[in-house]
């Protein structure tokens, strides 16, 4: 668990898993995130998603977690459903290659953070920092070997909740990313190089406390050795 000084609420994290789904949908709620948005954004062309705003988002997101398409860590607060983060290798969003200031800064295998959404009771308490780490391991646990973000910078004063769902810089800042390019100044990709054997401390959430290793890598030796999963490279997935 995580303790964020503020408030002393005690948030675990969770990867999403089908039998999870309906927690998902309480996070999301009626509105689907944002107006019908339920994280397909990067998952499919902006045009079919424009077009299927709403329930037709909502089921393909949903056949997509029951076939293992999604990835992702809710956050819970006293065991109830409070927050989420996407992330997955960077080939399972293929609209981020249309997009010419977040096109990719070179081949090498990436994961990518690609969504926040916090219920409002819980936001601006430092719960996304600590999301994000949990992200991060559960990367790591994959056999990532590097994630990426793509935050918003603000220009001045604070943003509207629906400019920033993919996160501000100084969130991924907290969490130890650097950026690596940055197109334009209000749109920097950033990244976080993870090591091959989690180092005590790497993780540290924000009162000092170690993020726990959220579940084994199938891919994994009994043994106890880190994953040797290969990300491959691939043109994106093919959704239901």
């Amino acid at each position: 668990m995580a303790q964020t000084p503020e408030t002393d609420i005690d948030y675990r994290f969770s990867p999403l898993t089908a039998e999870l789904w309906p927690d998902l949908e309480k996070v999301f709620g009626k509105k689907g995130a944002m107006r019908g948005c339920w994280c397909m954004r990067w998952r499919i062309s902006r045009l079919q998603f424009e077009q299927q705003r709403g329930e037709r988002n909502q089921r393909m997101l949903r056949k997509g977690v029951e076939r293992g398409l999604v990835n992702g860590i809710i956050a819970y607060a006293d065991d109830e459903p409070v927050g989420w983060c996407s992330i997955g290798p960077r080939e399972n969003f293929p609209e981020l290659e249309n997009s010419s200031v977040l096109a990719r800064v070179d081949r090498k295998p990436v994961w990518a953070v690609v969504c926040f959404f916090i219920l409002r009771p819980h936001r601006g308490r430092r719960l996304p920092v600590a999301l994000l780490q949990a992200a991060v391991e559960f990367a790591r646990e994959q056999g990532a070997v590097a994630v990426e973000g793509y935050p918003i910078v603000p220009r001045q004063g604070r943003l509207p909740v629906a400019a920033t769902w993919t996160g501000m810089e100084s969130t991924f800042i907290e969490a130890g990313f650097k950026a690596v390019e940055r197109r334009v100044y209000v749109r920097p990709i950033v990244r976080f190089y993870l090591p091959r054997e989690r180092r005590e401390g790497t993780f540290d959430l924000i009162a000092n406390r170690s993020f726990p290793r959220i579940r084994a890598c199938p891919h994994a030796g009994g043994d106890g050795n880190p994953c040797d999963l290969v990300i491959p490279a691939q043109a994106g997935i093919q959704w239901p």
